[in-house]
């Protein structure tokens, strides 16, 4: 049994709360939050105990593990305290703000030499690994191509845009970790594309809703990644790999699997209404990932050198969006 604290009550907070109150071999201890009663209520729902005290969190005679669900820009000096307290720790992306930053904090925990974990979700969606083992299985030959959609419903607020980093860092970054994941190859140079077209005003801050990423591998495959902030049809992501010879497919996945024909034409399910629902059962699965690991003594399946080279890459690309450049990625 795995005693947990979780760092941030907010949504994707409360997201986690649930999957590590659900999971078997885990005991949620304690929550933080810096706003005391978001905490208390939270920590009711499962009996955990509240606390706005970050020492209560850090305490390794009362929990073996810490998951980092707060803001961006505490993550950094979080993850310094687990490796300080000697605790295993799991983190939303991205490690930190800036890569000199996220670099240094890395070699600080992996010096400390505790396990440590990205929160890249989109690696446990079912279909997302179905396809991956049909490439690490030979079964397209040698990719040659990879077509990538992360579509999103709607515009998020233009205040949480102003803050986010950008398309590329905040959205497109979990697209690049995968890119390399099913791959196996870290891309060598990377060029964008992109424009304001929901919302003009996206513009004044320097970002972009709609953007298409080109990133080049070393074995000269290609990787092309669209990434949208608004469909008007719902949530659409997918995933093709084209290799030398086949092709397999993640496809968009629907809210349900229903057809019903008639004389008129076909009536189908339409794609989930936002993001949140069609990706929801991969937290779970990706906690289960890093709870195995720990359970097992093995290197969890997304380290923070995964989420240091994805970061990398999406530095990059936010560099070659603003110089209109193919810009080269650091290795």
């Amino acid at each position: 049994m795995q005693r947990f604290a979780l760092i941030g009550a907010g949504f994707i907070g409360t997201v986690h709360a649930e999957n590590l109150a659900r999971n078997p071999d885990v005991r949620l201890e304690v929550v933080y939050d810096v706003d005391l009663p978001r905490a208390t209520a939270l920590a009711a729902r499962f009996g955990a105990r509240a606390t706005a005290v970050l020492a209560d969190v850090f305490d390794a005679a009362v929990v073996d593990a810490v998951f980092i669900a707060s803001s961006t820009d505490t993550h950094a000096e979080h993850l310094r305290a687990a490796a300080d307290a000697r605790l295993a720790v799991m983190c939303e992306k991205p490690i930190a703000p800036t890569m000199t930053e996220a670099v240094a904090v890395v070699e600080y925990v992996e010096a400390a030499g505790v396990p440590a974990m990205v929160d890249f979700n989109r690696r446990y969606d079912r279909d997302h690994a179905a396809l991956k083992r049909v490439v690490d299985s030979g079964g397209v030959g040698v990719v040659e191509l990879v077509q990538m959609s992360s579509r999103g419903p709607s515009l998020p607020p233009i205040d949480y845009l102003r803050v986010s980093g950008g398309q590329l860092r905040d959205q497109t970054v979990h697209f690049f970790d995968l890119a390399r994941w099913i791959t196996g190859q870290d891309p060598v140079s990377v060029s964008v594309t992109g424009a304001a077209l929901v919302d003009p005003a996206i513009a004044a801050f320097g970002d972009v809703d709609t953007s298409v990423a080109v990133l080049t591998m070393p074995s000269g495959a290609l990787v092309q990644i669209d990434s949208v902030r608004r469909t008007g049809y719902g949530y659409d992501e997918r995933i093709e790999v084209m290799g030398s010879t086949g092709l397999v497919e993640s496809r968009r996945q629907p809210s349900g699997n229903v057809a019903v024909y008639s004389a008129a034409g076909v009536v189908t399910d339409p794609l989930h209404d936002g993001w949140f629902e069609r990706v929801r059962p991969t937290y779970a699965a990706a906690l289960a990932a890093f709870v195995a690991a720990l359970e097992t003594g093995t290197e969890p399946p997304a380290t923070l050198r995964d989420g240091l080279r994805a970061q990398a890459v999406a530095e990059a690309a936010t560099r070659a969006l603003r110089s209109g450049r193919t810009e080269t990625i650091p290795s």
